[in-house]
């Protein structure tokens, strides 16, 4: 071993720069190839504190003993020296004795990568610095100034006194408006007051420093351009540090008026601040506040809407001659989905359409006029001198998307190499039933078959996995944690098995006596997941199963009778004898709901003279429909579900899955638990595919937390909830109810989701639901902003008689809570539920008579809550469709 391959493996790093120092270019590129097969040892080495320290005086070396400014860049930049590299001045020192067009070469090299290769931004600057080229204006180089102008020591002076400093200030600040996605970054740097990154650079403009004119453009040439929240956020809040002039601001007309159009709200409302001065001070032309208008009025946000309003009415105040080129541009508000809205532009309209006498206006207004809601249309035809529309039935027709069919399973990999492939996407992003059950059903047949090849497939992917390293104990693991939280756990389970990580005396132990568990109402769905996946490993270790009989058919975890019992005949014809706990989930998936299939089946069954031949024949021959008692229970703002005992489950099945047939109820759902990880809940459903209410009353209680604590993400298996089978009792029907008053905008559109599947199946209970929703909104468990916004989600899919129907058994008890005399506070929200309650019956013809509404609607005054109830009382009785 040479002196300095010695140094570099004790990590003596001014030891090897000393020991290079001394070497022509010659000897230095004959020691590389040792360097090369030092790294590839380092990379199988673990990494432990005798790998880190070689790796800085590694990282020295290697660059000093190449020759080819791609060969270095390449190494500096490796994925695996990234962690523990050498100084930038060190290295600096190493090569400052190249050629200087060399140092460029590799300066701009560097600097080309993505900035996740973190290359040290002073080792970059120190290549420009000693080459004098060009400074590079990459994603990379500019991001690592920014940080390092930002992280210079309080010692260095103040962020501007820094830029002041920097020779290629021109340059990089014109870069940094050219680089993608760096607002963030920006925003992280800067803080706030007179010394932040915002106020530098406006100091730097007014100083002259900067070229202010270059500047200011190019932070309105970036708003214009979009891009992330957050370079919004940031380029605006430069553009108002730098304070624009009037005569600035009056340049720029044509960008503000693109900006307020199309761009995102906080700068469109800047730019329409900006236009409004104009248009007030007359240096706004008619045919551009109207063009604005139109824009601004089409965008949906109701605060940009209205500002807009506002301006035309103060613009059309002291010029009333303007009427006839504004008012059609203010009519394209009629179209606003926000009723309020609608009629403020109808009053603007009612205002200042009799300061003009031109039928060209009254004609330009009538087709728009058609875009309000019933009771504002008829305001509208007299302000027009138009004959309203008389009503008349409406012709309501409604869409709902078409009802979810299951996939069948793919038949399992055939191929070692493609079964690998699949098992290391598994691990690495998770997979829905389907594929998890394609997985485990490939390697328990290639285990069975092709052992040999399996495991040469398996031995890149187990080589990545947590417990495959030498010194961890993945047997102790799995032996003190035998609950399968997910399925990524169980697959680390069946390939620590196969490789012979996991002891069979740990394989036996879980099968003998059970999975561990803490007694919470997802223990028995847990249990009954894991039992499985633990007989099949130890099967793989003793008497290796040839397939499964629980593979599903179906993606919702359906299992058809015939397939089973041709499942059986092959075990019975090949002399395997069947898993307890495989068989039982096979039994549990098996379809009983087609009587005719079943009972076919069952006879097939029976014929086969075995004792599962016997036990799926009288299986099938039961209805298998039988649920338990259900019993609702209070439990503070909560609805709650209690389920008695399932007797069915409770016999003749093995022990770990006899807690199915047990009580649950909320005061075990209350316990806390560990079973938190959402893609382990599909799987619960694919447990029981026919019987969902017994998986929905075990998650009711972590669902209601979507609404009352303000959980995140609980809510993504509702739609896989609606998909499932067997009766949409209470269970199903309050978890969807929870859905819908989520405090996070994804949980609802999940529980939209799931609303629509249950409609289009026709498994929607809607007077269930909307009571439901009703309780739980007066008791404070649902907010009905929250549910308003749900509703009306639901209703922009076309579905608008489904939700009329749920809310018409929902807003009596809202309304009723309020005191006859006025005295009661409306919950927040109410007005917006009614809004989307009246908007629903207008478009589906809706009639009748709800109560409490109409002593709501008769109440005085203006409030957003009477203005509704009125709208909705109107279309109950004599609206008609918009």
């Amino acid at each position: 071993m040479s002196a300095l391959l010695e140094a570099v493996r004790a990590g003596r790093t001014p030891e090897v720069v000393s020991l290079l120092d001394e070497l022509t270019d010659a000897e230095r590129r004959a020691l590389f190839p040792e360097l090369k097969a030092l790294r590839k040892e380092l990379r199988k080495a673990p990494w432990n504190a005798s790998s880190r320290r070689a790796h800085p005086a590694l990282y020295a070396a290697g660059v000093a003993c190449q020759t080819g400014a791609a060969a270095v860049a390449g190494w500096i930049a490796a994925a695996d020296m990234r962690w523990s590299q050498a100084a930038p001045a060190l290295l600096l020192h190493i090569l400052g004795d190249r050629d200087r067009a060399w140092l460029a070469d590799l300066a701009h090299r560097l600097a080309q990568r993505p900035d996740s290769s973190m290359v040290p931004y002073e080792l970059m600057a120190g290549l420009v610095r000693l080459s004098g080229c060009p400074v590079p204006t990459t994603d990379a180089y500019v991001r690592g100034w920014m940080a390092h102008i930002a992280g210079t020591g309080k010692s260095h002076g103040t962020v501007v006194g820094r830029l002041r400093q920097e020779p290629h200030l021109p340059e990089l600040v014109a870069a940094m408006f050219e680089t993608d996605d760096i607002g963030g970054l920006l925003e992280w740097l800067s803080g706030e007051g007179p010394h932040s990154w915002f106020g530098a650079l406006s100091e730097l403009t007014a100083s002259g420093d900067l070229d202010r004119k270059v500047v200011v453009e190019a932070c309105v040439a970036r708003l214009l351009r979009g891009g992330s929240a957050a370079d919004h956020r940031a380029f605006l809040k430069l553009l108002r540090a730098l304070e624009l002039t009037d005569a600035e601001e009056r340049e720029r007309t044509a960008d503000w008026l693109a900006l307020a159009s199309d761009a995102v709200s906080p700068v469109a409302a800047h730019a329409q601040s900006v236009l409004a001065s104009c248009a007030l001070e007359g240096e706004l032309t008619r045919r551009q506040l109207a063009d604005m208008s139109a824009a601004v009025l089409f965008r949906t946000e109701k605060k940009l809407v209205r500002a807009q309003l506002v301006l035309l009415g103060k613009v059309l105040a002291k010029d009333p001659s303007a009427a006839a080129e504004l008012l059609p541009a203010a009519a394209e508000a009629f179209g606003h989905p926000d009723p309020e809205v609608q009629e403020r532009a109808l009053k603007l309209v009612e205002r200042h359409l009799p300061k003009t006498d031109s039928a060209d206006v009254q004609a330009q207004l009538a087709p728009a006029a058609e875009q309000l809601i019933p009771t504002l249309r008829v305001r509208a035809a007299r302000v027009l001198g138009i004959d309203p529309v008389a009503p008349g039935p409406v012709v309501h027709e409604e869409v709902l998307p078409p009802a979810p069919r299951p996939l069948r399973l793919e038949p399992a990999p055939r191929s070692a190499a493609e079964l690998a492939e699949e098992v290391s996407a598994l691990l690495a992003a998770g997979t829905d039933v389907a594929g998890f059950e394609r997985a485990l059903d490939g390697l328990v047949r290639h285990a069975h078959d092709r052992r040999d090849g399996l495991l040469e497939a398996l031995a890149p992917v187990a080589g990545r996995r947590w417990w495959h390293p030498e010194g961890v104990r993945p047997d102790t693991y799995f032996a003190r944690t035998r609950s399968l939280l997910d399925p990524a756990q169980a697959v680390d389970l069946l390939l620590a098995t196969l490789l012979g990580r996991v002891g069979t005396g740990t394989l036996l132990a879980a099968v003998q006596q059970g999975t561990t568990t803490d007694g919470c109402v997802h223990s028995a769905l847990c249990r009954a997941f894991g039992a499985r996946l633990w007989e099949v490993a130890y099967r793989i270790r003793t008497e290796p199963l040839p397939f499964l009989l629980s593979t599903p058919t179906w993606s919702t975890g359906l299992l058809e009778p015939d397939e089973l019992v041709d499942r059986l005949d092959a075990y019975r014809r090949i002399g395997a004898r069947p898993a307890a706990a495989d068989f039982a989930q096979a039994l549990l998936r098996v379809r009983r709901s087609d009587r005719a299939a079943a009972a076919a089946a069952a006879g097939r069954a029976a014929a086969l003279g075995t004792a599962e031949g016997e036990r799926l024949a009288r299986w099938l021959a039961s209805d298998g429909s039988a649920l338990p008692e259900f019993r609702r229970r209070v439990a503070g703002p909560r609805l709650l579900v209690d389920a008695g005992e399932l007797p069915e489950l409770r016999e003749d099945f093995p022990a770990e899955f006899r807690p199915l047939g047990r009580p649950a109820g909320a005061v075990a759902a209350a316990r806390y638990c560990h079973h938190w990880n959402d893609g382990i809940r599909p799987h619960w459903l694919a447990l029981l595919p026919e019987r969902r209410e017994l998986v929905a009353v075990r998650m009711l209680w972590e669902l209601s937390g979507a609404a009352v604590e303000d959980t995140r993400g609980v809510a993504a298996v509702l739609p896989r909830l609606a998909e499932s089978g067997g009766e949409a009792g209470d269970s199903v029907h309050l978890c969807v109810a929870y859905g819908l008053g989520a405090r996070h905008a994804e949980d609802r559109l999940a529980a939209v989701d799931a609303l629509l599947t249950l409609a289009a199946r026709g498994q929607l209970d809607a007077a269930r639901l909307g009571a439901d929703l009703g309780q739980l909104a007066g008791d404070g468990a649902v907010k009905p902003l929250r549910l308003a916004d749900a509703a009306r989600t639901a209703a922009a899919t076309g579905a608008n008689a489904t939700v009329w129907e749920v809310l018409r058994h929902t807003l009596p008890q809202l309304l009723a809570d309020r005191a006859a005399d006025g005295a009661g506070t409306a919950p927040r929200g109410l007005a917006d539920l009614l809004g989307v309650a009246a908007e629903c019956a207008e478009r589906s013809g809706a009639r009748g008579q709800l109560p409490h509404l109409e002593r709501t609607a008769r109440r005085s005054g203006s409030s957003r809550l009477v203005a509704q109830a009125r709208r909705l009382h109107s279309a109950l009785t004599a609206g008609s469709a918009a």
